[in-house]
């Protein structure tokens, strides 16, 4: 499978579980989301992110947002 058609899959989980965790409406979440380190990470294929789980990524975007004092 196309690393982009796993990203499809994987980034409206993200989006969800930040939604949930936040209290925030989906578009609130995209922003979050996109704007983060974690993006970027998920973005370059040489980080392999793109291989692991929605929640472990999810995981990642917390703690980087708890790192940012979010």
């Amino acid at each position: 499978m196309a690393h982009g058609m796993v990203k499809a899959i994987i980034i409206p989980e993200i989006v969800k579980l930040i939604t949930q965790k936040y209290a925030v409406p989906e578009r609130k979440a995209l922003d979050m989301f996109y704007t983060s380190t974690t993006a970027a990470a998920l973005n370059d294929d040489e980080t392999g992110l793109y291989g692991q789980s929605a929640l472990y990524i999810f995981s990642l975007f917390v703690e980087e947002m708890i790192n940012k004092g979010t």
